[in-house]
């Protein structure tokens, strides 16, 4: 397994070769917004289906996808209401995961027909997922277990399994904001960071 111990961000070779790791299939745990998730690409079946199984993941429960813009989510089907495009862009990147209809199923949807994204508040995590394409992201712990905020605290039935490790040292914050933008009204799932969800409802709930 490999690892990459970080201070701010990777090198730029470093991310290169975490990058490559990824595009070969590996899972890599990595430090999102919050908390750290176990990450793989989010349009391949196999490394999907590898991702579930180290999570311990009902078949049918889709994965969240990070993305590196706007674009990149088109790219994979997501259907943007231009409306909803615009407002989304002037909040991303941010602690907001936004549900949405997707135009095809895709890996990480597992066969539904809508997706949760989030274009991610980290420079170098959007910069590594410019190189990969988007990434299915899950906590990175087994499936109804305490989410985990430090690499030395993932269980050993996870480690062994894992390809590789970005350790950023203790990685403590509140959840993304959950909005399902296939309701209407829209519906929130989950509250997330307080400063955020106010600056959502003055950009962009009172709006919909």
């Amino acid at each position: 397994m490999q690892r990459w111990r970080i201070a701010e961000a990777p090198a730029a070779a470093d991310l290169d070769d975490i990058a490559a790791l990824l595009r070969r299939g590996g899972i890599v745990l990595l430090p999102t917004d919050t908390i750290y998730g176990l990450h793989a690409l989010a349009t391949d079946e196999d490394f999907v289906a590898r991702l579930a199984t180290i999570k311990g993941r009902d078949d049918a429960k889709p994965f969240v996808v990070i993305a590196s813009s706007i674009e990149q989510l088109e790219e994979i089907g997501i259907d943007f209401p231009q409306e909803l495009r615009q407002r989304l862009a002037s909040l991303w990147p941010a602690p907001l995961t936004a549900v949405l209809p997707l135009r095809h199923p895709v890996a990480a949807s597992r066969g539904a027909a809508s997706l949760a994204v989030r274009i991610p508040d980290r420079d170098w995590l959007r910069n590594l997922v410019a190189k990969t394409g988007p990434l299915a992201s899950t906590s990175a712990n087994r499936s109804g277990e305490p989410s985990i905020s430090a690499p030395e605290l993932l269980e050993s039935d996870v480690l062994e399994h894992i390809d590789g490790i970005v350790d950023a040292g203790s990685c403590v914050g509140d959840p993304s904001m959950i909005v399902d933008f296939t309701k209407t009204p829209p519906q929130l799932l989950r509250e997330g960071d307080a400063a955020f969800s106010q600056k959502m409802w003055k950009t962009l709930w009172k709006s919909l």
